[in-house]
């Protein structure tokens, strides 16, 4: 596996303060509690860990992390609303679509980072100034849909027909969808939509896919593809499908291609603002961010599985390599 660097992870000033310093004054033994319907071992729970531990927190020392998984299934995560106030937390930090699950909780900050659009979702009044108890990351751009159409035509010349795998359930997948099938046709692409409700209709999508006979496949990032990640690059592998996706964590999993945000670096960023929450800045003050540095993968792996040889134009601005 080739490495490049891409961009540094975030923290700058805070984690120049002295972790001492740091230390001393979070003397409290905080309880964050970590929702998530992904499944160990976790990337983005590392990522958080990281950055927490980098402004002076340490798991099992000043801050206790509990750790509660669902994994592709948020609503199993909904009772434990209910008992949130009789755990003694001080924050919640949830990954993924397990902030559905979290709707509800009024009385205690909670954290998120999500691939949609946490207004759509109704935890946010805005980006900028979110109000009430929840702030965090949003991944949802329409501009690297665009640019995920516009790379996967780059490495496939021959690219005519698009399949566009995607959770329709997910918070701003309406513009996502709409952005992506503008790129598409901008490009000369047909694409071809099949969209699904939850994981109980991934089997039937995947076959609307396969139906669809399209050259290639592009698959918007969002829990549950992320969850069945493997799955569904093995499926492209099997029916011969070059694949563009979200997230690097695709790629690691067989997918050909990504491109989008760090998710590992993005949760480190996380902890900057559990830090702030913890010292006592409310939560809906706190504007959302958004990554502004992203990363292209590319799994040459799966390019020989597939006989196809990427161009060299790609390769040279691919942050990642694998081999």
């Amino acid at each position: 596996m080739i490495r490049r660097k891409f961009f540094a992870v975030a923290g700058g000033a805070a984690v120049a303060w002295p972790l001492a310093a740091r230390a001393q004054q979070a003397r409290k033994n905080f309880r964050i509690l970590w929702v998530s319907t992904e499944s160990q071992p976790d990337p983005f729970l590392d990522g958080f860990r990281d950055g927490l531990r980098a402004r002076g927190y340490v798991d099992g020392q000043n801050v206790t992390i509990e750790i509660r998984y669902a994994p592709g299934n948020p609503a199993a995560l909904v009772a434990m609303v209910a008992d949130l106030s009789r755990m003694n937390l001080d924050l919640v930090v949830s990954s993924g679509p397990a902030i559905r699950a979290m709707k509800d909780a009024k009385d205690i900050p909670v954290l998120f980072a999500i691939s949609g659009d946490p207004v759509e979702l109704g935890i946010a009044k805005s980006l900028a100034r979110p109000g009430g108890n929840f702030t965090g990351s949003t991944f949802l751009s329409l501009d690297l849909a665009g640019k995920r159409v516009e790379l996967i035509k780059e490495v496939l010349s021959r690219l005519r027909s698009l399949a566009i795998l995607s959770n329709s359930e997910h918070p701003g997948e309406g513009s996502e969808w709409r952005a992506t099938q503008q790129a598409a046709q901008a490009v000369g692409l047909v694409p071809a939509y099949v969209p699904f409700k939850g994981p109980g209709e991934l089997d039937q999508a995947l076959t609307a896919v396969r139906e669809a006979r399209a050259d290639g496949m592009l698959v918007f990032p969002d829990g549950v593809t992320m969850v069945h990640r493997a799955r569904i690059a093995q499926f492209a592998i099997v029916n011969r499908l070059p694949s563009m996706f979200g997230w690097r964590e695709y790629c690691d999993a067989g997918g050909l291609l990504s491109y989008g945000a760090n998710q590992r670096a993005a949760h480190f960023r996380l902890a900057a603002y559990a830090d702030r929450i913890l010292r006592g800045e409310k939560p809906g003050d706190l504007p959302i961010e958004q990554p502004t540095r992203f990363e292209l993968v590319v799994n040459l792996r799966s390019a020989k599985a597939l006989g196809l040889a990427i161009p060299s134009s790609v390769l040279v601005r691919a942050d990642e390599v694998i081999e």
